[in-house]
């Protein structure tokens, strides 16, 4: 299980009550504070100042709070997956990442990159280190240049397809699967006829899990892919593949925010309920439907925000 910890201020641990006050719980151990439960993450606040996120979204739900933070770091902070070979950070190697899967509005977004032996200082010069150390802003700056100067391949599912394919059964796992396969094969056609010494993806499924969802593909890639958790801190092709991932997150935002009119909320708290109510009475179901993934409970928490304003 993931376990992070941040320290955190007064302010902002109230800030992270507000976030998620739809979803508070009662806890009574000593010296909580509050705590939260989402579908895949815990959330507990303490006295002391520590907020620990825990679950297979605590990375995602760190993130939101981190630039306001001083990270502790858990005993036990390794990586899990496969065995990684001697000096792996210092290979040439194909990374891949997502982004935007707990995200109510906006898409999910998968980069692949390929980052040689002999571009890492460069890359790493670029400002390229774990992305969930990044911000937004820092991020959308660097990742032109990234771009620029390493072969990679982005996918941008938006929510129209993405609703679309997941009303015919497809699991959000299957999605992202397909997605990397995807990604990886543009790299992989792109720097012929140059082969990575390895390919990294961050890992959200076990590696028969994983294949099992891309059977039916035409063209699947195995040779030498490798699975790790934390992958970003394993090799700087997946660092630099999440911060383009989320680069491209970030750009479909601000054509949504356009149709609007205004910024929309990440992540799915009940503030993300009552920006989709307003969006709903305003535009309409289709438009919302097209803008957000419309199996996530947060249309079911809009639609009754919208009974309560029309009654």
């Amino acid at each position: 299980m993931t376990n992070i910890v941040l320290q955190l201020s007064a302010d902002i641990q109230q800030k992270i009550k507000e976030y998620y006050h739809a979803s508070l719980i009662e806890r009574h151990a000593p010296g909580v504070i509050f705590a939260a439960k989402l579908a895949d993450t815990a959330i507990t606040a303490y006295k002391s100042g520590k907020v620990m996120f825990q679950g297979a979204g605590a990375e995602r739900e760190a993130t939101r709070w981190s630039n306001t933070a001083t990270l502790i770091k858990p005993k036990n902070t390794s990586s899990k997956g496969d065995k990684l070979p001697a000096n792996f950070d210092r290979l040439s190697v194909i990374g891949s990442d997502e982004t935007g899967t707990g995200d109510y509005f906006g898409p999910v977004t998968v980069a692949a990159v390929y980052v040689p032996a002999e571009k890492i200082a460069l890359v790493q010069e670029l400002g390229v280190k774990d992305s969930k150390q990044l911000t937004d802003d820092y991020m959308r700056k660097i990742a032109p240049d990234l771009m620029q100067v390493c072969t990679h391949s982005i996918l941008t599912m938006r929510n129209d397809k993405y609703n679309e394919i997941q009303a015919r059964g497809y699991s959000q796992g299957k999605i992202k699967a397909l997605l990397h396969n995807q990604a990886l094969k543009h790299v992989l056609k792109k720097m012929e006829p140059e082969k990575p010494n390895y390919i990294l993806i961050d890992q959200f499924a076990e590696r028969s899990i994983y294949y099992n969802h891309i059977k039916n593909e035409n063209e699947i890639i195995r040779d030498h892919v490798l699975f790790s958790t934390k992958a970003e801190n394993l090799h700087v092709a997946v660092a630099t593949a999440s911060i383009l991932a989320r680069y491209a997150f970030l750009k479909e935002m601000d054509r949504l925010a356009e149709m609007v009119g205004y910024p929309l909320q990440k992540g799915a708290s009940s503030k993300v309920d009552a920006m989709a109510a307003k969006i709903w009475l305003k535009h309409g179901e289709e438009t919302l439907k097209s803008m957000t993934k419309w199996h996530f409970a947060n249309t079911e928490k809009a639609r009754k925000i919208l009974q309560k304003k029309k009654g």
